[in-house]
Formats: C-alpha cells, sequence, structure tokens
C-alpha cells in the first residue's frame, strides 16, 4: 500500500509540475481561466456536429475523474524506462482525441480537450530527448509523440509548439525536433485548423486573449522563428515560403466558411480577417494577397456566396489595418471588375475604407500605378450607387489640380499622379454627369492651366497643356477646344493614351485601334487584292522608274549674293540691307570672320552686340537662333570686357521682352566657358561656317586625312605606350581678368523691380535662369583672384532668396552654393565666410529633409556632401 501511495504521489507531482509550472512560466492565472473558459464545450459541440453522438454536460462529475485518473497514469509511466509500456500507454490515451476505433464518450473527449490536453503537451516536450526517443526501434515512439500534436486541438498544439520554441535555451536537441514538428504541422494543413476553431467562436463567449495570442503567433511566427533558430532555420519559416502558405490556409477555412453557410450553420471570419489585416500591416501584402487574390478571383466568379464572404471578410478587418489591405487588393487585383466583386459596396459602408480609397490614395499617397489608379478609380464608375463618389472625386482632383500652392509646393511624381487620376476619371464618366457640375470643373481646369503656363519647369507646364486639352474637350464639347504647341514626349504620349481609353465589359480601361481615314476618292479599292500583282500596261514599260536616282546629297544651293568679306560688312548687310539672301549670307558667315579678324571685331564689338541683341527673324531660315546665339558668343569672346559690359547693361534695361533678357544670360553663361577653357588661343574656330575662300573639297579633306592617319597608325611599330594623345596646351585663364564684368552687374540690381521686369514679382522664370548663370560664373571663376568676393556675394544672394517659392529657382540657387564651394579655396572660406557656412548647412540639411523637389533635396545633398569634404580637409590641417 505505502508503494502505491509513493507511485500515486509522485505521479501527482509529476503532473502538476508539468501543468502549473509550465502555465505560470508562460501565463498569468488570469490569461489561463480565460483559456480554458473559451474552450469549455467546443469539443462537445464539434463533435455533435460531426454526428458522433450527443454532447455531454461539461460540468466535472464524479464519473469524468477517469480521465484525470487516465492522464495522471500516462504522466507517470512518461517517467520510465519502458518503452513498450510507455507506448501502450500513450496509444490508449489517445483514445480521448477519436482517433481510434473505440473512441471515448464525447463527454470525456472534451474534459480532456478542455482541462488536460495542453498540460499534457508540455508534459511531452518536457520528455523529448535523446535517449528516451530510442526507448522503441525505428521512430516508433516519436511518431506516436508527434501524433499528439498533429491530431489534437489545433490551437492548443500550436501554442504549445511555439512555447516550447520560445522557451528553449540556445541551440538544442529539443529545439531543432519542436522546428521540425511545428513545420510538419504547418505542412499538414492545421494552420487551417487552428484558424477554423477560430471561427465558431461567435455562438459562445469568445477569449479575446486567446485570440490575441493566437494572431500574434500566426502572423509574428517568421520573425520569431527567425529570432530563436538564426542560421537553422527551416525554409517553411521564411517570410516569403510562411505567408504564401497563410494564405493558402485563408482559402481553405473560407471554403469551409462557405460550406458551413451552404448547410445553414452560422460562423465568423473575424478572426481571418485579423489575420489578414496584421499581415498586410507588417509589409507582406504582396506574399498573402498574391496567392489569395487570384483564388477568390476564380472562386467569386458567378457565385454570390462567395462574393458575400469576401464582402465580410474586408468589411471584418480592424481599422488600423484597412490602409494596408485595401492598398493591397488594389494592387493585386487585375482590373476594377475583380476589386467589385472583392469590396463590394464597402466604400459605402465603412467610413475607413471611404477615406482610404477616395482621399488617401488619391491626394495624400501618390504611390499607385496607372493600372492601380484604373482599377480604383473604375471600381467607383462600376456601380451607380458609388458612381457620385467618382464625381465628386473628380471635382476635389480638379481643384487640387488647379490650386497655385499645389503647384509650388507639390513634388513632380505626385502632379503625374493626380493629372492621370484627372483623366482617368473623364473617361468613366458621361456627359451628363459632367454637365450637372460643368462650371465648377471649369473653374478648376482654368485655374490649374494659368498656374501651371506659368511655372518655370517645362514639364508642368506640358502637363497643364496635355491635361488641358483633353479635359475642355470632355468637359465643354461644345465650345472651342483649347490647343496647345508642346513637344511630345513619353509621358504626354501615356496620357492621352489614358484620354482616349475607354472601359471595357469588364470594367478595364481598353485602348481602341486607331482607325485610319479612308481616302474618298479611292472607294473601290479592294484591299484583298492589293497583294495579287497586276500586269503593267504597254504604256507603263518605258517609264523612268527602273533608273536609279543620281546621288544629289552633297549639291549646294547656288546663291545670287556672296557672303560678306569682313565684319564691317556683315553689320551693314544685317542692319540697312534688303536683299535677304544677303542678310542671310552675312549672318552665317559672321561667326568665322569674328574669329579670324579679332582686330577688326574689337573696334565695332558694341555695335555688332546691339545688332544681334535686337535682331529677328524676317525669313525663314533655318538654325536662326543658333546663329546669331553663336555670333553673340564668338564676339563677346573676343570683346569680353566692352560687350560684357554693354550686355548686363542691357539685362535690367526697359523694353526688352524676357526672351532677350535669357539670351543675355545665355551668351554670358557660354562666353564665360570658352574663355576659361585651357588652350583657347590655339583652336581654330570649329562651329563657324567656311569663309568666302572655302573650297568645296575642303569637306572631304578630313575624311582622307583621317585614312591616311589611320594607315600610318596601323603600320607604325612603337616600343613604348605613352599617352594616345597630347594634353591640352597649358595657359592662362583668360576670364580671370573679366569676371567681374560678368558678375556683379548681375546681382547688384535683382531686386529693383521695373515697369515690365520684376524678378521677385512674376518673372521667376528669369530669376531662375540667373540664378543659374551666377553659379555657372563662379564655378568657372575657380582659382581666380575675385572668386572670394564673388563667392561672399553670391551666398547672400542666395540667402536672400532661399525660400522661394518656385522649385526651377530653389535649383538654381543650390547649384550656387554648390559652386562657392568648388571654386573657392577652403582656407578662405572658413576664413573670410564662416558664419555664412554654418547659415547654409543648416538651410541645406533643412532643404535635403524637407523640399518637396526631388531635384533639390538631391542638389541639397551634393552640397552637404561637398562640405564634409571641406570639414575633412580642413581638420588635418588644423591638428597637425
Amino acid at each position: 500500500m505505502r508503494s502505491k501511495a509513493g507511485h500515486a504521489l509522485g505521479a501527482q507531482q509529476v503532473w502538476q509540475g508539468c501543468a502549473l509550472g509550465a502555465l505560470g512560466k508562460r501565463w498569468i492565472s488570469g490569461a489561463e481561466g480565460e483559456l480554458k473558459r473559451s474552450l469549455r464545450g467546443r469539443w462537445t459541440r464539434r463533435q455533435t456536429e460531426r454526428g458522433r453522438g450527443p454532447a455531454r454536460s461539461s460540468r466535472m462529475d464524479p464519473a469524468l475523474s477517469a480521465v484525470r485518473l487516465s492522464v495522471r497514469e500516462a504522466v507517470h509511466t512518461l517517467s520510465s524506462e519502458d518503452g513498450g509500456r510507455i507506448f501502450s500507454t500513450l496509444g490508449s490515451l489517445k483514445r480521448y482525441l477519436g482517433q481510434t476505433e473505440n473512441p471515448a464518450l464525447p463527454g470525456e473527449q472534451e474534459e480532456f480537450a478542455r482541462v488536460h490536453f495542453s498540460a499534457f503537451l508540455r508534459c511531452l516536450v518536457s520528455k523529448l530527448s535523446p535517449d528516451w526517443l530510442e526507448l522503441l526501434p525505428d521512430g516508433q515512439l516519436e511518431e506516436l509523440w508527434a501524433s499528439f500534436f498533429l491530431e489534437g486541438p489545433a490551437d492548443q498544439a500550436f501554442l504549445v509548439l511555439m512555447e516550447s520554441i520560445e522557451g528553449t535555451a540556445g541551440p538544442s536537441f529539443r529545439l531543432m525536433k519542436m522546428a521540425q514538428l511545428l513545420a510538419r504541422f504547418l505542412s499538414a494543413g492545421r494552420m487551417a485548423a487552428v484558424l477554423e476553431g477560430q471561427c465558431w467562436q461567435h455562438t459562445e463567449s469568445a477569449s479575446p486573449l486567446l485570440q490575441e495570442m493566437l494572431l500574434i503567433r500566426v502572423v509574428g511566427l517568421p520573425d520569431r522563428l527567425g529570432n530563436r533558430l538564426q542560421r537553422e532555420s527551416l525554409a517553411v519559416f521564411l517570410p516569403q515560403n510562411y505567408f504564401p502558405l497563410l494564405g493558402e490556409e485563408i482559402v481553405r477555412v473560407l471554403q469551409a466558411v462557405v460550406d458551413s453557410l451552404r448547410g445553414g450553420l452560422d460562423c465568423s471570419v473575424s478572426f481571418v480577417s485579423q489575420v489578414l489585416g496584421k499581415a498586410c500591416v507588417h509589409g507582406r501584402q504582396k506574399e498573402i494577397l498574391g496567392v489569395l487574390v487570384p483564388r477568390l478571383t476564380a472562386l467569386t466568379q458567378g457565385s454570390c456566396l462567395w462574393q458575400r464572404v469576401c464582402w465580410r471578410l474586408v468589411e471584418r478587418v480592424p481599422d488600423r489595418a484597412m490602409e494596408a489591405v485595401l492598398t493591397g487588393l488594389v494592387e493585386a487585383a487585375p482590373g476594377p471588375e475583380v476589386l467589385s466583386r472583392l469590396l463590394g459596396n464597402l466604400v459605402m459602408n465603412s467610413r475607413k475604407a471611404q477615406f482610404v480609397l477616395t482621399q488617401k490614395l488619391l491626394f495624400l499617397q501618390y504611390r499607385c500605378t496607372t493600372p492601380m489608379l484604373q482599377s480604383l478609380l473604375g471600381y467607383l464608375a462600376t456601380d451607380s450607387q458609388r458612381r457620385p463618389l467618382l464625381v465628386q472625386a473628380l471635382k476635389e482632383l480638379l481643384e487640387t489640380w488647379g490650386s497655385s500652392s499645389a503647384v509650388r509646393h507639390t513634388p513632380l511624381p505626385q502632379q503625374r499622379y493626380v493629372s492621370k487620376a484627372v483623366l482617368i476619371c473623364l473617361v468613366h464618366l458621361g456627359d451628363a454627369e459632367l454637365h450637372d457640375s460643368r462650371d465648377e470643373l471649369l473653374a478648376s481646369l482654368m485655374a490649374g492651366v494659368k498656374c501651371r503656363l506659368d511655372s518655370s519647369l517645362p514639364p508642368v507646364r506640358r502637363l497643364g497643356m496635355v491635361v488641358a486639352e483633353v479635359a475642355s474637350t470632355r468637359i465643354h464639347p461644345e465650345g472651342p477646344p483649347l490647343r496647345f504647341q508642346y513637344e511630345e514626349d513619353e509621358l504626354s504620349r501615356e496620357m492621352l493614351a489614358l484620354a482616349t481609353s475607354r472601359p471595357a465589359a469588364d470594367g478595364s480601361l481598353e485602348t481602341g485601334p486607331s482607325v485610319p481615314p479612308v481616302a474618298a476618292d479611292t472607294p473601290d479599292k479592294e484591299p484583298e487584292e492589293s497583294d495579287i500583282p497586276q500586269p503593267r500596261p504597254d504604256s507603263e514599260l518605258d517609264s523612268d522608274d527602273e533608273f536609279v536616282p543620281y546621288d544629289m546629297s552633297g549639291d549646294q544651293e547656288l546663291k545670287s549674293s556672296k557672303a560678306p568679306m569682313y565684319v564691317r560688312d556683315c553689320v551693314e548687310a544685317l542692319t540697312t540691307s534688303e536683299n535677304w539672301e544677303r542678310w542671310e549670307a552675312a549672318l552665317r558667315a559672321l561667326e568665322g570672320l569674328v574669329f579670324r579678324s579679332p582686330a577688326a571685331t574689337r573696334e565695332v564689338s558694341v555695335e555688332l552686340a546691339k545688332v544681334l541683341l535686337h535682331l529677328e527673324e524676317k525669313t525663314s531660315v533655318a538654325g536662326f537662333e543658333g546663329l546669331r546665339q553663336r555670333a553673340l558668343v564668338a564676339v563677346t569672346v573676343t570683346d569680353p570686357a566692352r560687350v560684357a559690359k554693354y550686355l548686363t547693361s542691357q539685362f535690367y534695361a526697359l523694353n526688352y521682352s524676357l526672351r532677350q533678357r535669357m539670351d543675355i544670360l545665355d551668351v554670358l553663361t557660354l562666353a564665360a566657358q570658352e574663355l576659361s577653357r585651357p588652350g583657347r588661343l590655339g583652336r581654330a574656330p570649329q562651329r563657324g561656317s567656311p569663309g568666302p575662300a572655302s573650297q568645296p573639297s575642303s569637306a572631304v579633306a578630313p575624311a582622307w586625312r583621317a585614312v591616311v592617319e589611320e594607315r600610318i597608325r596601323s603600320k607604325t611599330r612603337r616600343f613604348s605606350k605613352g599617352s594616345a594623345g597630347r594634353g591640352p596646351a597649358a595657359g592662362p585663364n583668360e576670364f580671370n581678368s573679366v569676371a567681374g564684368y560678368f558678375f556683379f552687374p548681375l546681382i547688384q540690381h535683382f531686386d529693383r523691380p521695373l515697369v515690365t521686369f520684376d524678378l521677385l514679382g512674376d518673372d521667376q522664370l528669369v530669376l531662375g535662369r540667373l540664378a543659374h548663370t551666377l553659379g555657372a560664373l563662379m564655378y568657372l571663376a575657380v582659382n581666380t583672384t575675385v572668386a572670394v568676393p564673388m563667392g561672399k556675394a553670391l551666398l547672400e544672394f542666395v540667402w536672400a532668396l532661399r525660400f522661394h517659392g518656385d522649385a526651377y529657382v530653389r535649383r538654381g540657387l543650390l547649384s550656387a552654393v554648390s559652386s562657392v564651394l568648388l571654386s573657392v579655396p577652403a582656407e578662405r572660406l572658413l576664413a573670410d565666410l564662416p558664419d555664412e557656412l554654418l547659415e547654409a548647412r543648416a538651410w541645406l540639411a533643412d532643404v535635403a529633409e524637407k523640399d518637396p523637389d526631388e531635384d533639390c533635396r538631391l542638389l541639397a545633398v551634393k552640397a552637404l556632401l561637398l562640405l564634409e569634404k571641406l570639414k575633412d580637409k580642413l581638420l588635418p590641417l588644423s591638428f597637425p
């Protein structure tokens, strides 16, 4: 008796140690009680639904004490070293799982699952060791041991597996065995059973704590096991493998829910929605929705029940995860019709979903691609109840598009995004819907066109032209359409393609093929006969079609007037000549004459610059602007001081157009670049037209000379390999002595408005060009004596305009800062401009972080890098 009592006492102590000790380690007592209450009655109800007999009362009575005694006896047996006895005891205990030929009563199964299962699994984990598994050969004991985890209640088994893996200290045999068992658990589809078990909780008091524990471990499994297993992690636990598996399990759970609804049973998908939302919040939309959306697309095709389940699945997603889920669905859905089947009228029933779809994805973000925009706006257009939201979205989009503040402070990619959204909305809306809001839409459109045409950035202006042309035609088809002249690029072609698209049968956008117009004078032409060769009549046999055309590409047009021979003749021809051929010949010959006759040019340099600055194109001369600009540059390079003084004085003069003022800036920049180029004095003029004494054969001379030089080079034997060619000839920087004439007059009067010219007002395009020009002149003045005062004056100019609203002006200012850092010697910067550098550093850091324009942020980062290099260069000198 004493021995039996001792054995019973020992078994009871072991049981209590496994059950209460493990629970005390992982869960607080309140969580344990809530978990037990949530599990009460679940096993019995499942057996009843499967037709295995009525469930007995879950209240503990004396008849159920046999389960407790059997579990205690099994725990005691686990401590022995008799493998056969352990195998027999575990096999008899499986009857409480209902997996044997003689299963236990439903009430006993319910008590085992509710009270004893989790604690017994922990006891099995505590016994796991190599010696214990080798008590029976061929892995019999291990397979029986694993069957309790794979065949029992899935949620409890999953929690115990995760708990045992996270609680094992360091790499060990037990850790790897539990990880392998968890991999088997996932491969066997038991995760679907975990999720499915929570779909039946709506009829009883669901446990929020249990669901929260399951939710955290189901979604965080890759991270938790990755942290625990480190390099020993299995492939199934990697995020790119686990979340597609989780998506497949969700489809299986939804299939079970649909089958239950067809059988008349109630269920809930709230927990599945929480899992989906949390996975998307963790950034795994592509992995899980990449599997889920294609399956649901096929299942919802023609099935109203599946559509209702999908609607409820998305509706029950928590608000904090709604944005991540909807963004992933918009990205994964192949078209608006599929998105409509998956979401239904969610945008009408959920304020959070309406805010995400009609506000956040359209105005607060611009991450959606063009197909995503088409799916989103097409979803709003596919149902009559949702179309008012599409009209409202178009109004708000055009209002944003027409806001001058938005044009100035939003980045260019976001402006493109809003413009595409406007065009897609116009495609989906009908004439009647647009007619009701015509006045409001036209007001926003005209305001947007004005502020975009005033922008200094060519892409912004082109964007305004394209949208204005399309929108004016759709909003006011009776009125005269707007037409602009602009150079087509990839973006404009893409937007025009969006405007010509039409909704297809499935709700997506199709671009109809352009049908070429049929000629009116050939109505009887049969297309199928066009490829059949027809015999030519005898009258065509003597035609000239078989003769090879003579090559006339080298022919030159005969001119009745000869080109002028002297610079003064060119000035006279450009000012007084009525012979347009002589006028054109003088313009074409002027650059070459200036370079060949510098002394004669200096005599009339200012007069010639004045003539060229006011010269207008009176005839259709090919390349007129280029010829005029090159001639002006040649004159400025030949006599830089006087011509630069004249041009800079005319920049702030009255009665000049903005085009002429920008021409002055371009000429000054190109002339300074030419003057600062090494070896300029030995250069023959390359850009001018050939003089009057040039022979026609001179055009082909470089070709035969290159052939001869190549033959000599190929037949010459060289014993040492030096430099392939000479470097540029060294020489003084000619820009050194005249840099002040170019720079200081331009920077003096920028803040003085004129009657027709206000740099700080509407003429921000010229101000941006001026900032770029000053930065270029500063860069070209490197190693000159005037670089330090130029740098100081330029930093003051930048500091006065640093908060300008136009992005083009800010780009010029940032380029000017970089030019100062590159041109002024580091020692002089630190000695003469320390305060300016400190202020510029703080401003650059703010621009790099907060400026809406991407190019401005990039230029600010580059300037900060130059400052860091400057600091690194000066520190070794300060601390020898």
